[in-house]
């Protein structure tokens, strides 16, 4: 298994000091979400014309590798519009990965809209996955839907996959976001996910004041061994990917805190 980090735990942070922090802490690659703030990231100037080349070399200097390309992309709305709109985001930022090497992109299903039902919002994530699968294709890039929000249970994210009928498809497995909406444990979310699991994130939880707290690995209520034990069982040699969520909740600990914490966990409790 390889080691990558999401660039949630620091929003904020320029691309090259995102590298420097992956390089310095011996991952193996970065999981790109936020960028100084950004969140499309095909609209910063890092990765436009020559400075795109020397964000490729910067990276290639530094031995790294983007693992995924995370996208906002959410397929759930009952306006074709919106939807259309999210499909052409998927493809910009489809451009992006292909420039960056990345494999993957990101996508979200989501949630299901007021006055929709959970059959339509299904179809309508799982065709336009398709029609996005379509175009990145040309580019040796995958789209790779997150097991979240109302289709988090692994059930729910095989049915949609199943539906798109499209190659160059996968699941950034989230098994803690799994193990929270519907207490589907490691063990479960592997066996029916299998091999199409591309990407997996990493993190613990805590309830604490009536709500799920993110909390650094080890120090929380998700089975943690369990998930590791069923990522040596299956063979798994992607990435491994910890996501720590400090854009969504800024009282927890810095990257510069949390990030080596991980990677010296992981090293600690995984031999593979």
């Amino acid at each position: 298994m390889r080691l990558s980090f999401s660039s949630l735990a620091c929003p904020d942070a320029t691309f090259s000091q995102i590298v420097a922090m992956a390089a310095a802490f011996g991952y193996d690659g970065i999981e790109l979400r936020f960028v100084q703030g950004e969140d499309a990231l095909w609209k910063l100037p890092d990765f436009q014309g020559e400075k795109l080349a020397a964000a490729r070399r910067s990276l290639a200097d530094a031995g790294l590798v983007i693992s995924c390309l995370d996208t906002s992309c959410r397929f759930h709305f009952p306006d074709a519009t919106e939807r259309n709109r999210w499909l052409e985001e998927g493809r910009r930022m489809a451009d992006l990965a292909a420039a960056l090497g990345a494999p993957g992109l990101r996508i979200f299903g989501d949630t299901i809209q007021p006055g929709a039902d959970r059959t339509s919002t299904r179809t309508w994530i799982a065709e336009n996955m398709a029609r996005l699968a379509e175009m990145t294709s040309r580019q040796g890039v995958e789209v790779w839907l997150e097991s979240h929000g109302d289709f988090t249970n692994s059930r729910e994210t095989l049915e949609i996959l199943q539906q798109a009928g499209a190659s160059y498809t996968g699941v950034v497995w989230d098994p803690a976001n799994s193990f929270i909406e519907s207490r589907e444990m490691p063990v479960d979310g592997a066996a029916t996910l299998g091999a199409t699991i591309r990407h997996t994130h990493i993190k613990d939880v805590r309830w604490r004041d009536d709500a799920w707290q993110p909390v650094l690995p080890g120090e929380g209520n998700f089975p943690l061994g369990q998930l590791l034990q069923a990522l040596q069982k299956m063979n798994y040699d992607r990435f491994v990917s910890f996501e720590w969520e400090k854009k969504w909740h800024p009282e927890i600990a810095e990257a510069a805190v949390a990030v080596p914490y991980f990677i010296a966990w992981f090293r600690e409790n995984c031999q593979n």
